[in-house]
């Protein structure tokens, strides 16, 4: 992750699938081309759904990786 700058980062440990993908979306929409967005998320489904979806998408998934207090950091580069 050295040198990976986050530009936008929504903490959804607080909600259920398909809350954190919901948030994503809205990240990604959001940001401009080559912009990397992260969403961290408790939830299980979300570790299917979202690395899932961004592929679907058609952008990047740089790095699945565990937050300190519990969830998973899911970091995305906006390709298009």
């Amino acid at each position: 992750m050295e040198g990976i700058k986050i530009t936008k980062e929504v903490d959804a440990r607080g909600s259920f699938c398909p809350g954190p993908l919901m948030e994503m979306i809205r990240l990604i929409r959001s940001a401009q081309v080559g912009d990397v967005v992260a969403v961290i998320s408790a939830d299980e489904g979300t570790k299917k759904d979202l690395p899932a979806w961004i592929k679907k998408a058609k952008h990047e998934l740089i790095a699945e990786e565990p937050v300190e207090g519990g969830g998973t950091r899911f970091i995305c580069r906006k390709l298009h």
